[in-house]
Parts: structure tokens; C-alpha cells; sequence
């Protein structure tokens, strides 16, 4: 089974409410019909050959008022929970930019399996880089990350807002690799077949089950030491804090929380300004 994330007219895959709507019916589909026929595994793929996702739609998310946004975000969630307990093991077939929302999504699938380097031939970059605008992941970011790779690398990354190279990321992220694209399909439906039966009883995302509390906790107080004092970065500490204390959802609704609050800051304005400018 192959879940397709469709750019539509769009040059690129962008998690806009469009895209989130079709998904979540694909899911809905894919749940239904999976209590009748049991399913192996399912890949989620994108159509474009240039990104697996470029992230959200900051365009549409910059529209939004603060309730809207909050609702935007909430459905987010809701979407991917329904990708994330899926009764089979899922995997995300990795070839291109993978940023923001497009790595929680990734991350909300049991595994990740990557091309070395893009169909340009060259690295793309993989990360969260909410930071870099003064945002904060929305979708569970600063809990999967940490889950994943070593927790402070996490945080260093998520709080710099500075994206990983395909051919040159932090151990854990990716489970495997392939050459090239021509090797990721094989590569996915290889791993499903060497997966077991899944749990979703907690229906959270599975990495949270290698997540070491203490190595997290510890992680977040040598951090706090070195990480300059800005809003975005007080928001990560914060978000895995809560994580930690009370678990994925209060995190999720922490991480929302505090992105639509500091997406109303004047310095997170004016470099969403100066991002929207060189996009023109």
C-alpha cells in the first residue's frame, strides 16, 4: 500500500489544508478498508521529485488568525495520529527536501528510508527550521527528534533552526539509506517484510517507545547553558519539558501553543517578512 502526497498545482509538496484534507480521506480509506484485509505495510511517498515535503504553507499559515491557525494546527495532528496508528508498519520513502512539517509527518511513520542524494544528484537538507523564523515545530517535532537522534543534537538543531545534508545526518534519523531513487521503493518494501506486528495501543508516534527520559532531561539542562536566550528557544526547552512531565499531548498542545504566540512577536514578524520578500 503506497500513500501518495500529491502537489497538485502546486511546484512543490506543501502541507496546506488542501493537501491535509486529501490525506486525511486517503487514511480514512486506508483504515476502513484494512478491517476487512489486513494490511503488510504502507509507504508514504511523494509525487515531486524535488522534495518530500518543503514544510507547511506559511503563506496560507500567515493568513490565519490565531483561533484559525490553532484550528489548522489541531487538524494537523488529528491527521497524522490517523497515519500514526495505522494497523501495519508504515514507512516514509525519503528522496528530496524534507523540512518542518514534512519531517514530522516522516517522523510520525515507523520508519524513514532515504536517498544518499536527491534526483539533482546532490544532498537536500532534512530538519526542523521553524527556529530560523522565529516559529517552533507544531506537529510533535521537538518530542520525535529527540526520540530519534541524540537528544542534544536535537536541540541544537531544532533551536538553531539549521536542517541536516542528506549524506550527512545525525545517527538515528534515517534508518536506512539507498543510493538512489531507483533503490527506494525495494529498499521500503524490504523493511516492511522484515517488520513485525505493531502496537498501536499507545496511538502515538512508535519512536516515542525508544525515548530515554533522563537522557532527554539531562540533554535539556546542558542546553539550557549554551543555547542563546531567545523566545523560539525557551519554547523548545519548554515543549520537551512537558513532554517529558506529561506526556505527547500536552507537548503537542504546548508546541501549538507557543508557535501561534510566537508568530505575533515583532522579531519573528520581520524575518517572516524578509522570507515572504525573497519569495516574491
Amino acid at each position: 500500500m503506497s500513500i501518495h502526497l500529491a502537489a497538485a498545482d502546486r511546484p512543490v509538496v506543501i502541507l496546506d489544508t488542501n493537501l491535509l484534507r486529501r490525506l486525511e480521506a486517503t487514511l480514512d480509506a486506508v483504515h476502513a478498508g484494512a478491517t476487512e484485509a489486513p494490511l503488510r505495510g504502507a509507504i508514504l511517498r511523494s509525487d515531486c521529485s524535488r522534495v518530500f515535503v518543503a514544510g507547511a504553507d506559511l503563506v496560507e499559515i500567515d493568513g490565519l488568525d490565531d483561533d484559525a491557525l490553532r484550528d489548522y494546527l489541531a487538524e494537523g495532528s488529528r491527521i497524522f495520529t490517523k497515519l500514526a496508528t495505522l494497523p501495519c508498519p508504515t514507512v516514509a520513502a525519503i528522496d528530496g527536501a524534507t523540512l518542518g512539517g514534512g519531517l514530522e509527518i516522516a517522523m510520525h511513520c515507523d520508519g524513514l528510508i532515504a536517498t544518499r542524494v536527491g534526483g539533482s544528484g546532490k544532498p537536500y537538507p532534512i530538519g526542523l527550521p521553524e527556529c530560523s523564523l522565529g516559529l517552533c515545530p507544531g506537529w510533535g517535532g521537538t518530542q520525535m527528534l529527540p526520540a530519534r537522534i541524540d537528544p542534544l543534537t536535537a536541540i541544537r538543531m531544532t533551536a538553531a533552526g539549521t536542517p541536516a545534508r542528506s549524506d550527512d545526518v545525525p545517527e538515528g534519523l534515517v534508518d536506512r539509506f539507498v543510493d538512489d531513487a531507483d533503490a527506494l521503493l525495494p529498499a521500503c518494501l524490504e523493511w516492511i517484510e522484515a517488520s513485525e506486528s505493531v502496537d498501536r495501543s499507545a496511538e502515538t508516534p512508535r519512536c516515542l517507545d525508544h525515548k530515554h527520559p533522563g537522557t532527554v532531561q539531562a540533554a535539556v539542562e546542558h542546553a539550557r547553558t549554551e543555547l542563546e536566550d531567545t523566545p523560539e528557544a525557551r519554547a523548545i526547552l519548554d515543549c520537551i519539558e512537558i513532554g517529558l512531565r506529561d506526556g505527547w499531548a500536552a507537548a503537542l498542545a504546548a508546541e501549538q501553543q507557543h508557535l501561534v504566540a510566537l508568530r505575533g512577536t515583532e522579531s519573528t514578524r520581520t524575518k517572516l517578512d524578509a522570507f515572504f520578500s525573497k519569495q516574491a
